[in-house]
This record gives structure tokens, sequence and C-alpha cells, in this order.
């Protein structure tokens, strides 16, 4: 009775092959290189192999923990570069000098001046500037001629700044200092010197003044030279941060990668051989090294391997969607899904790769989240297989390392079971145990079995639960944004919509009450109809619960919610009649449409009609006109036909509930009688001709609406005085 899927155009062939091609050939590009795909060996393991002979000469790569231990001290050798400029010298004393003049000029000017005030157009302070002029005043009043003059203060300056420069002044701050040494460059010749030789520029003013101190001026006359003098001292050692990176990396370049050399010949490791941290690093290096002695052509071949490796994972994945999830296979959009989660989480993996530390890094890759994700997304079947493909892949990007695969397999196999039945969001977050679990018994295993250090599992344990912690949160988010940008329905939106506080579901409730007791009997029968034929038992249920909501607009047009008994078909023709109810499918879908209800649902609202006849009014007009002037197809719902099995279950359960209501006097037979007559009907008239339904499906379908059809109309006993209650007659008697 199910056609088979229609074949899909060229193009849209032609763009499924180029999804995968391109998510074959990015993933190929994240393989380690070389022969560092062959297989990865653990610490602590057992060589199972014949024994490994060096086929050529190679260095031993050191750990990467020693060679950062060595880097680090060998940066740490390196001393703070300061370039000596002996120009600064020259240039502060000729400053000094020029600025003698110029002071003295200023000082004479104002003596001369018959101005009261003083005017002082230089840096020094009013009362150094004064003891300068009162000096001078002096001087050539010949008064205290046995005083200091102010040439030999200036005289005292020079050489102070003479004995600070040879001292040598750094352009630091005393407590910037990150070494008890410097190399002060002159040309192209370090000279490794104690930094306490020199001076920090901040302490500058205080040698200064401690240099005039020894002159023995008086305290005023002291400390105005001092002020002077300080603002002619400018560092002349000149901290050089490229320089200082310069040896920085010249000392790193001098730390030698490797630690030894395994000459040809040599065995590297013997069969039955525990593998040790020496051995590893010489494995390791001999793959390193293999995989640099390939040229281009050897690196083709390899790349070509890689795709064909990786190609014929996906193959299976593929095949088995093909095979038993065609919806998931036709659909470009849920492929493209499936190939952004491999991508993203093989790009993890790759990144990973890149990170050398000792550390259990890998152990942060989140397949259990893309797992979880599969299974919330698609079925939990879906999820379990790609969680195989994913682990093969991630464990192949790790060299082939079994023991990542195995416990991610285990670990991601457990997470897809905990969102199998998934009934709200927050049951994301109780994976987190179950990963947990699943983590905690697979590193214990594999840790037993290689002798590993009890301190070592604890830190694989760590970052294990970092992951179960993480997984579930990733997989919350994602799935809200997947959910959004690919307008994908799961069943957790399916849940989401089944709330009657749904702004639809409560317009259908006030408006037309009558419809909306409908509407919850129809989803019983779906729901139940649906698990019989291995349909989606949530999706028919919601499905019935909106395939009506177009009757909210004018509740009044149906019969279910004429409680007054007026009809008001009486007053139309069969034709404004049938199109009157045929509007509530077209209202409904744009109902659905502007609240943003999922396609999955929208397709409801017209497949459960399909192209069937609104007999009633067919006859009626029959009658009216003659059966040769009207046209059957004016009476017709537009359609579509039912296309799924969920909007065939709502159909056939659309026409045995009202048929049943309207039963007078139900029994068992009766009730029988007309849902046979309902499913005969639907299957002669074509509706489910495109429907994936089998005659074995409407036999279970048939068992399943009779047994809750005659459930709703089983009879009960009679009250006492039953006909009296129901004609109001003893009201006087309980009056």
């Amino acid at each position: 009775m199910a056609s088979e899927p229609n074949k899909t155009s060229v193009k849209t062939t032609i763009f499924r092959i180029i999804i995968a091609l391109t998510t074959v050939a990015l993933i190929a590009l994240m393989f380690p290189k070389g022969e560092s795909i062959e297989s990865e060996v653990t610490e602590g393991s057992i060589w199972l192999k014949d024994d490994l002979i060096a086929p050529f000469s190679f260095p031993i790569i050191k750990s990467p923990d020693v060679y950062r231990r060595q880097i680090a001290a060998a940066e740490r050798t390196v001393y703070p570069v300061f370039i000596e400029k002996n120009e600064i010298e020259n240039i502060s004393i000729d400053s000094l000098q020029v600025y003698n003049t110029y002071l003295t000029d200023i000082i004479d000017q104002n003596i001369s001046s018959d101005s009261v005030e003083t005017i002082n157009p230089t840096f020094l302070s009013t009362a150094t500037f004064k003891k300068f002029q009162s000096l001078r005043t002096r001087e050539r009043n010949l008064i205290d001629v046995k005083g200091p003059k102010l040439k030999e203060l200036f005289a005292a300056a020079r050489f102070v700044l003479t004995k600070i420069y040879k001292a040598g002044i750094l352009n630091i701050d005393s407590g910037k200092e990150s070494k008890d040494s410097i190399a002060v460059r002159v040309g192209n010749v370090d000279r490794i010197k104690a930094i306490s030789d020199f001076m920090f520029i901040n302490n500058a003013r205080d040698e200064v003044a401690k240099e005039v101190g020894r002159l023995q001026y008086p305290n005023d006359v002291g400390s105005a030279l001092a002020e002077y003098t300080s603002h002619f001292v400018f560092p002349n050692l000149i901290y050089s941060s490229d320089l200082t990176d310069e040896e920085k990396e010249q000392a790193r370049d001098n730390v030698s990668k490797y630690s030894g050399i395994v000459n040809e010949n040599e065995r590297i490791v013997a069969k039955h051989d525990r593998i040790t941290k020496e051995i590893k690093l010489k494995i390791d290096s001999f793959k390193e090294a293999k995989g640099d002695t390939i040229g281009d052509e050897g690196l083709l071949l390899q790349y070509l391997g890689k795709f064909i490796h990786i190609g014929l994972l996906l193959l299976l994945l593929s095949i088995y969607l093909y095979l038993f999830r065609k919806k998931i296979f036709y659909d470009n959009n849920k492929l493209i899904l499936i190939a952004i989660i491999f991508t993203f989480v093989t790009f993890v993996t790759f990144l990973i790769n890149q990170i050398k530390v000792e550390a259990p890094v890998q152990l942060l890759i989140f397949i259990p989240a893309a797992s979880m994700l599969f299974t919330i997304i698609f079925d939990s079947r879906v999820g379990f297989y790609t969680t195989i493909i994913l682990a093969l892949i991630t464990g192949a990007l790790r060299g082939n390392d079994y023991s990542f695969t195995t416990i991610n397999l285990i670990a991601g196999g457990l997470s897809v079971y905990t969102v199998r039945d998934i009934k709200n969001r927050s049951q994301i977050f109780r994976s987190f145990l179950v990963i947990l679990a699943g983590y905690f018994v697979s590193i214990i295993a594999f840790g037993l079995e290689r002798f590993a250090p009890i301190e070592t599992m604890l830190v694989e344990l760590a970052f294990a639960a970092s992951n179960a912690l993480i997984s579930p949160v990733l997989t919350y988010g994602l799935l809200i944004f997947f959910e959004k940008l690919f307008r994908i329905t799961t069943d957790l939106t399916l849940l989401e919509l089944s709330n009657f506080d749904r702004p639809l579901l409560k317009d259908l409730a006030r408006k037309a009450p009558g419809t909306f007791n409908h509407s919850m009997t129809m989803g019983t029968m779906a729901e139940a109809a649906a698990e019989t034929i291995s349909a989606n038992p949530l999706l028919a249920r919601v499905g019935a619960y909106y395939h009506d909501i177009g009757k909210t607009i004018t509740p009044q047009n149906y019969v279910e919610n004429q409680l007054n008994n007026q009809n008001v078909h009486e007053n139309l023709t069969p034709e404004e009649s049938a199109s009157l109810i045929a509007s509530h499918v077209r209202e409904g879908v744009q109902l659905a449409q502007d609240n943003d209800l999922p396609q999955e649902i929208i397709d409801f609202i017209p497949m459960h009609h399909g192209t069937t006849t609104m007999t009633y009014f067919y006859e009626r007009a029959k009658k009216l006109y003659g059966e040769n002037k009207v046209d059957i197809n004016q009476y017709r719902y537009p359609g579509p036909k039912p296309q799924t099995k969920e909007t065939a279950i709502v159909m056939l359960a659309d026409g045995c509930e009202s048929a049943v209501r309207s039963i007078e006097d139900a029994d068992s037979k009766k009730v029988e009688n007309v849902i046979d007559g309902i499913l005969n009907a639907r299957i002669s008239d074509g509706q489910l001709n495109e429907a994936p339904i089998t005659f074995s499906d409407i036999a279970k379908l048939k068992e399943t609406f009779l047994g809750i059809l005659l459930g709703q109309r089983h009879k009960r006993i009679r009250y006492p005085k039953q006909e009296e209650i129901e004609k109001g007659e003893n009201k006087a008697e309980e009056k």
C-alpha cells in the first residue's frame, strides 16, 4: 500500500554526494602525519608484536615535559641586555655648561633690573633660584668673598655628574630588576656585571645628593646644588627587550630536542617487553622519523588511504540510514547536521592532539555529548550507530588508540540509553552519573590492565568527570541551537507542544470545547495505535491535538460545538456549507504557521482529511440538484493525502471517532462495523496510497481503535430514580 520514496532530483543527489565527500576530506585532513597513525602505545602496556628493529638511524626525541624544563632553564641563564650609551654623559655635561651660562645671564639681568620682583624662567624651585641669585649678588658686590661662588657650584655640578656617570645609570626603577646581574653590550660584546654596581634611575637623585654632601657645602647651598645637578641626570644604560629576546631565542635554539640516537639495526623494543617511558620515547621518535622520510608522493598516497579509511566508516553509516532511516537519508538538512557534528568532534580531537602536556586531555573529547544529540534529534538506534562510527574515527585520529576508542564507546553508548525515552530537558542532566560510571569503570579496567599508578588513574578520572559534567550542558545548549537553525522537531519539542497551556490548545478548549474533547480522544487513540505499528506515538498524539485548530476561528460552524442545537448549515446551500467546512483546514494551517508550529505538526492539519469527500453535503447536493449536475471535486478537501504513518493514523482515528460518537445505543458489533466501514472507505478512496502503511498495520489499528472506543462507551449501572433525575422531577422532593 505504501509507495516507495520518490526519486530525488539529480541536483539533490549531487548535493548529497558533495556533503559526504567534503566531510570525509575534512576529517582525513585532521589525521596526524606520517607513521603516527599506525598504532598508539601506552606506557605500562606490553609490546605484543615482533621485535621492533630500527631500519635506519634516528635521534630520540626528548619527552615534552623534559624539553620544556630545559627550555625554561636555558631562558633563565640569559641576563637582561643593556646598551651602554656613552654619548649621554657628554650630552648631559654640555647641556649643563650651556645652561650655566644661560642661568648666569638671567640672574645678572635680575640684579641689574630696578624691578623688585624676581624673574625665574627656569625649572628650578624659587628657593634654589634665590639662593643662586644671592650667591651671584655677593660675588658681584665682593661680599663674603671667602664663600662659594656660583661658578664654583657649576664646576661642582659637573664633577658630580661625571662621577655619577662613571658608576652608570640604568633606565629601570629599583625593584623591577629580574636578575642580580646584567649584560652590558658595547658594540657586539656583552660584559656581565652585578646589577648592584649600577644606579637605578629612580635612585639617581639620592646619589647626587650624597655626592654633593661629600663636598661639605652649607646645607642650603648643598640642597640648591643637588636640585640643580639632578636635572641633568639621564640613564646611560638602556634596557633592550629585543636584544634580550634574541638572546633567549638563541638559548632556546641551543637546547637540543634529542636525548640520544638509535642506530641502524638496533632493537627498539623486544616482543613481550613492557613499554617504559624510555621505550615509548624511542617508538614515538621512530614514528616521527619514518614519517619525515615520506616524500610528496608518499604523503599523497597516505592521504588517499586516510580518505578511503574514513569513507568506509561513513559508508557504513550511509548504508544504515538508506536501509532503515530513509527520512534522514533523503533529508539534506539532516545530513548536513550529521556532518557538522562529526566534523566538530573531529576538529576538537585534532586540537587536543596539538596539546603536548603530560595529562589525559584526550578525555575532554565530548563524544557522549554527540551521542546524546544524535539520540534526541533522531532516535536511540541512530545515536548508538553514530557513536560507534565516531568512536572509531576519533580513535584513529588518536593514533589507532584502542583503549581511547573503547572507553568513549562505552561512555557514549551508555549516554544514548539515558536519553532514549526523554520526557523533559532536565533529564539530560541526569546523564552525568551514567556517563561518569562508564568512564570510571573503563579507566579502572584499562589502568589495572597496564599496571598504571593510582595517581595516573585518579588524574584520568578527574578529566573524565569533567567530560561527564560538561557533556550534558553542551548537549542542552547545542540542542536548542540545532533545533532553531535546522528547524528540527525532537521529542522534547513535541512534549512542550503537548502542554495544554500552549496558546493554541487553550484557545481550542475555550472557544471550541466539543472539538477539544474530540481532539483529546483522538490523541489517546493515535498514540496507542502508533505504538502498535512502530510509528512515533508522541508525534501522533500531538498531531491529533492540533489537527482541528482551524475550528477556533468559527467554532459555531461545526456540529460538535453547537450546544444550542441550532445548525447554521440549515440555512446554507450545500456548496456554501462545504466551502465553510473546508475553510478550517486553510485557517488551521495559517494559525499554525503564525504560531511557529513545526512543519511535522502542520502536516496533520490538511492530511487528516486528505482529499476525502464531505459526504453529507455531497449527498444533499445530489438530492437538490440531481447527481449529474454535481461535481464531486467541489465537495472534496484540498489535501494532500497522508504521507506518513502518523498522519494516516490521525486520519483514520478522526473518521472512526466521529462516526462512533454518532451511534445511538452503541454496542461492540455496531462500533466494529462502523470502524470497518471507515477503514474500508479510506482504502477504497485511495487516501492511504501515499502513506507507508500496510494491511497488517490497518488490522492492528482496527483492534486498537475498537478497544479504546468501546472502553469510552462502556455501560454503567443506573442510579436509583435515574429517570426522575434526568427529567428533573426530583427537585420538588429535594426541597
